[in-house]
């Protein structure tokens, strides 16, 4: 019952330890994809290109596809009525393509996503913490200067040619590990950029964001090694590696919980061995064979792991459950989070780890009794008692 009890709460925390991660990765995930492509195409040799006609029929044929929105992105220096100068991230996109694949209207503090130009005027979208920054607010203008306008500006001598942009909306997302990203309208980031008729990359959406590894293995056949192309795991990879090894990293260290269990099964298993020693020799002097006692112990141990497994298995999927519906377990300061409770999602194949791990260790564990009771001779077992 010891050994039971130690397998159960051991594999019942693996899991709930386990659904943790998985919630936390499945929450950032979310807020990642809600700004980031599944898939993004950018160039290997530059930092743009052009669109040929070769690649748009590439594109064409994969029914996977649902959205492709062109993009330019670069720094600039921006400037609001001789306040202090800072340099942002600029990205130039198709305001109907971009709403696609991008959830921004959700998120929008102020204003909508208009980059259209009025009173001469084209639109601009930026961040909450950048408009806070240089006390901006609906309808400001505001001038921004390309690194390319600078260096033309020292080497020509001439006069910085300078953007003006009118704020047309704030939109609020919390960043995890990109800094905020400022939205124009692509016609006049080319202009600021000079980049004419090329692009920084090409977003994609897919009808399924799971297909993504499939379709990048298609595209980066057909476009061959001048493009890049990236799933949304690729664009955050740093990210998404760190969870994933801290995943793994707390399964391996909690097994430890299941491998001091095992230990009780090994000293239960080997008293029983010492106590039932008479019994094994008379079961071998009436024809058992070695391999015949083995199984007996092998089986006792087979059946602790499996009922351990079964109760810690349904204990740790209730719990996840509970946790998921009523979320009781609450996050410390959750007030400045975009969740309040723990987040849990069970991933059957993280149980079947679990379960398996567990349930091999059983095993394992029963092998030595096993054999040290396979190893009985029946005269020596006769004597001693």
């Amino acid at each position: 019952m010891i050994s039971v009890a130690g397998v159960t709460v051991g594999t019942a925390l693996l899991i709930v330890v386990l659904s943790v991660f998985n919630g936390f990765f499945d929450v950032i995930k979310s807020m990642l994809l809600s700004n980031d492509p599944d898939i993004r195409i950018e160039s290997a040799e530059g930092r743009s290109f052009v669109i040929t006609e070769t690649m748009e029929q590439a594109l064409t044929g994969i029914p996977e596809i649902a959205v492709q929105s062109p993009f330019i992105q670069g720094k600039a220096l921006v400037a609001h009525r001789g306040r202090r100068d800072q340099v942002v991230v600029v990205k130039g996109v198709y305001p109907e393509r971009f709403a696609q694949y991008a959830d921004l209207d959700a998120l929008m503090y102020a204003g909508g996503l208009d980059l259209d130009v009025r009173n001469r005027l084209p639109g601009i979208l930026m961040s909450d913490p950048v408009s806070r920054s240089l006390r901006l607010n609906i309808d400001d203008e505001i001038a921004l200067l390309s690194a390319s306008g600078m260096r033309r500006a020292l080497t020509q001598f001439t006069g910085p040619r300078v953007s003006r942009f009118e704020v047309r909306g704030i939109y609020d997302m919390r960043q995890v590990i990109d800094e905020p990203v400022m939205y124009i309208d692509i016609a006049a980031a080319q202009r600021l950029f000079d980049l004419r008729n090329e692009v920084s990359g090409l977003d994609i959406r897919l009808h399924d964001h799971n297909r993504a590894n499939a379709v990048k293995r298609i595209l980066q056949q057909d476009l061959g090694s001048a493009y890049r192309v990236q799933t949304w795991y690729d664009l955050q990879k740093p990210l998404y590696d760190v969870m994933n090894l801290e995943k793994w990293g707390a399964y391996f260290i909690l097994m430890i919980i299941v491998l001091v269990a095992v230990l009780n099964i090994v000293g239960s298993l080997t008293m029983v061995v010492i106590q039932k020693q008479r019994d094994i020799g008379l079961l071998r002097s009436i024809g058992f064979r070695r391999r015949d006692v083995m199984s007996v112990f092998l089986r006792q141990g087979w059946y602790v792991g499996l009922i351990g497994c079964i109760f810690g298995g349904a204990a740790g999927l209730a719990l996840c459950w509970l946790q998921d519906k009523y979320g009781f377990v609450k996050l410390a300061g959750a007030e400045s989070f975009i969740i309040s409770a723990y987040p849990v999602q069970i991933q059957w194949l993280d149980v079947s780890f679990v379960l398996g791990g567990s349930l091999l260790l059983c095993i394992l564990a029963s092998w030595y009794p096993a054999l040290r009771a396979a190893s009985i001779e029946p005269a020596d077992a006769v004597r001693n008692e």
